[in-house]
């Protein structure tokens, strides 16, 4: 089947992580669906520009986000491409489709007073546990790393000598975070209590582990970032990728070059650095609000 052999292309020359792949699948898949289901067009037949937009009218009917369309969108052209590209089609659907218009939203993030009120005032479970829990967090604000990166981490990661990070970031892609002597600290205090549990099996190379001492699962990591995080902000969302929102947030507001924070955070381009600038500058307007005689 062509968007089996278009996935593996995926997998194999783009380095496509899991989560990417089986989201692509899903949209492929149901885009086929569609036009056989609600089209009622044969199996033979191939896709045109009118198919696609008849697609999109009905996702869009359904209220759903124009960012996930887009995803929808993307998806569609990349398959189309490859098809051409294999000479497997002579005509690209997709070709004058085009994106819809998403409202830009702001980066939800914590403030600084709330980052403090967690590392310095809530209190975590003693040993094990508790230490791992508060590490997880320390790690996602001090380094802005991305929930499966830190699932992934290895002790062999971890560079205390030179104080970096190694970071497989998307698409395999490889790169270096500092971190401080604090968090030095702190992971040393972690990988001493991790040596101290007596659990079978427990994995020697991840750097975190749970409970039974496999790696964790995205959906714990996710309930520990929302539990702690409601303890000190009233933010909607709560979720692992608050913390990255944050550390970029606050770096740029205490004057961290862009293009530093766009390394760190693994971007391939600056303009998905560049959305945190608002926040920024909604402090810049605050400022001279206070401070112009005439404002």
């Amino acid at each position: 089947m062509a968007i089996d052999t278009f996935i593996d292309y995926l997998r194999k020359e783009k380095r496509y992580s899991p989560h990417s792949l089986s989201s692509y699948k899903n949209d492929l898949s149901q885009f086929y669906f569609f036009m056989k289901d609600e089209l009622q067009l044969p199996d033979n037949h191939k896709p045109e520009h009118h198919d696609v937009r008849s697609w999109i009218v009905s996702l869009m009917e359904k209220d759903l986000n124009p960012k996930t369309v887009n995803r929808k969108i993307t998806a569609l052209r990349s398959y189309f491409k490859f098809m051409k590209r294999e000479g497997l089609i002579d005509y690209n659907p997709t070709q004058k489709i085009t994106a819809l218009k998403v409202k830009k939203q702001i980066p939800n993030f914590a403030n600084e007073p709330d980052m403090e009120q967690l590392f310095n005032e809530i209190e975590f479970e003693p040993g094990f546990k508790g230490t791992r829990d508060k590490l997880v967090l320390e790690i996602f604000y001090s380094t802005g790393m991305r929930r499966a990166e830190l699932i992934n981490l290895k002790i062999s990661d971890v560079n205390f000598y030179n104080r970096e990070l190694k970071v497989l970031g998307k698409r395999n892609k490889e790169r270096i975070i500092p971190f401080t002597d604090k968090l030095a600290a702190s992971i040393k205090v972690y990988l001493s209590e991790k040596q101290k549990q007596n659990i079978e099996n427990i994995n020697p190379d991840l750097l975190f582990v749970n409970d039974k001492g496999k790696k964790m699962a995205e959906k714990f990591v996710y309930s520990l970032a929302n539990k702690y995080l409601s303890l000190v902000t009233t933010i909607e969302k709560r979720s692992p990728h608050v913390f990255r929102h944050t550390f970029a947030t606050h770096m740029l507001n205490n004057g961290a070059d862009l293009n530093a924070i766009k390394e760190i955070l693994g971007h391939a381009n600056l303009s998905a650095t560049q959305i945190y600038t608002h926040n920024t500058i909604e402090k810049l307007k605050s400022i001279y609000k206070q401070a112009h005689p005439r404002a």
